[in-house]
């Protein structure tokens, strides 16, 4: 038996020793197509970012560009055998990379000596596509993929960042510098865990209203300086929406007492702004507290369909009227922090708040806090909202609390088109407004 199970155990290994040497070979190959797989994308990539930076260079004097495509396609190649090098001859793959990126450095060098124009980002794009050849046949398809993208996208739009960097003032590059601090460096340093008393404050949290409240004044300010009032009073009243559309009703409301105006295009704006700011309270429930948001939209979606459909109406009764008006809705600055930081004090004044609220009287206090904050500040109630522990509120009781707040802070802006346009075109303005909280007031048999 041990003799026949010696002459199987031989048969066994005999038979096997081809399988092994076929699976090893099927595994080399395997490898081998991966390889020319990574570095083929990386020539790719290469010549990708070579036809824009040919196609950007191609009216310059032959000579004096420093790489043209054939060039980025080279060195998108060489850093795809390098990266295939580096686990086979690291040493060999490591030289690869430092004389191409020498060659590149000697290319800037000595445009730099002709003493013509010298520009680095011909050398830079030339360092990168090296790097993103290294990375498609390092098993780094993907990254490699989207870094090459994203930086011809940035080489494409030379002109129009040149041209938005020209039409910039001191104060708008200011701007960005302060959101940057704030929303870059200031954000990822703060805590992210409960202070205080109930565990109601997160720094972190708390930081954030700073920075979308900032957010959405920089957008709402560089759209509306963008369009400006060769748009019309829609685009400026849509695009000062983001920031407040309380601000913008009043405004609107104000001009609208000049008998001298077109009523229906500021009733228009109006409408607009209502819609805007409707469709920023889900976009922001979405973020921040999502557990409420189907129950909300099912309030808040009829309201936005009543209030474009008004819009739709006005628009076609402004189209019969001349329109004298050249105003611009006015927009609060952007660059002024004390409103956001105003509202985060709000918003850790109403946290703990609702924090005693809720340990005290349970959801119906709650909900009589975020709809008196919300009458003045919409934002603020979902925020609080936000910040709420989980399972704290169910969702269809968080849509109904959240719902609450918008249609006072919509009645609040018909009161004041009310009392700032005067009762007759003052009514006919509000009319669209009541109109959306009637139309949220049907659908509450659906959350109930």
């Amino acid at each position: 038996m041990r003799a026949i199970e010696r002459s199987s155990n031989a048969v066994v290994l005999r038979k096997s020793e081809p399988e092994v040497t076929i699976f090893h070979t099927d595994l080399t190959i395997a490898g081998d197509i991966a390889a020319i797989a990574g570095i083929a994308l990386a020539l790719g990539l290469g010549l990708l970012i070579g036809v824009q930076r040919g196609w950007t260079l191609r009216r310059e004097p032959a000579g004096s560009r420093f790489a043209g495509i054939r060039t980025f396609g080279l060195l998108g190649l060489a850093g795809g055998v390098a990266g295939a090098l580096r686990s086979i001859e690291p040493g060999v793959a490591i030289i690869l990379v430092a004389a191409a990126a020498m060659l590149v450095l000697m290319g800037y060098a000595q445009a730099a000596w002709r003493g013509g124009p010298v520009s680095g980002t011909a050398s830079l794009a030339g360092l990168l596509t090296l790097g993103c050849g290294f990375l498609a046949s390092s098993q780094h398809e993907r990254l490699a993929t989207i870094v090459a993208v994203i930086m011809t996208f940035v080489l494409a739009l030379r002109s129009q960042l040149h041209g938005w960097i020209e039409r910039l003032s001191e104060v708008e590059v200011r701007a960005i510098a302060r959101f940057a601090l704030i929303s870059l460096a200031i954000l990822p340093l703060l805590p992210d865990r409960a202070f205080g008393p109930y565990g109601a404050w997160n720094p972190q949290q708390l930081w954030m209203v700073v920075v979308l409240v900032s957010g959405f004044s920089f957008a709402g300010y560089m759209a509306s300086k963008r369009l400006g009032a060769s748009r019309g009073t829609l685009a400026t009243a849509a695009a000062g929406a983001m920031v407040s559309s309380t601000a913008v009703t009043a405004a609107l409301a104000t001009r609208l007492r000049d008998p001298a105006e077109n009523g229906p295009i500021l009733m228009a704006g109006i409408t607009v702004a209502s819609v805007i700011m409707l469709a920023r309270v889900l976009v922001l429930v979405g973020v921040l507290a999502p557990f409420a948001l189907p129950a909300l939209a099912v309030l808040v979606a009829p309201a936005m369909l009543v209030s474009a459909l008004a819009t739709v109406w006005l628009l076609r009764a402004a189209a019969r009227l001349p329109s004298r008006s050249s105003q611009e809705v006015p927009v609060r600055n952007p660059f002024n922090l004390a409103p956001a930081l105003g509202l985060m004090a709000l918003v850790m004044v109403l946290s703990l708040a609702s924090r005693w609220v809720l340990d005290r009287f349970g959801d119906a206090g709650l909900a009589t806090i975020l709809a008196l904050s919300g009458m003045v500040d919409v934002d603020s109630a979902i925020i609080t909202m936000g910040g709420l522990p989980k399972g704290v509120l169910e969702g269809p009781t968080a849509g109904l609390v959240l719902a609450t707040p918008v249609m006072l802070n919509t009645l609040v802006k018909a009161g004041a088109t009310i009392s700032l346009a005067g009762r007759q075109r003052g009514s006919s303005a509000a009319l669209s407004l009541i109109a959306s909280v009637a139309a949220s007031m049907l659908m509450l048999p659906a959350v109930l």
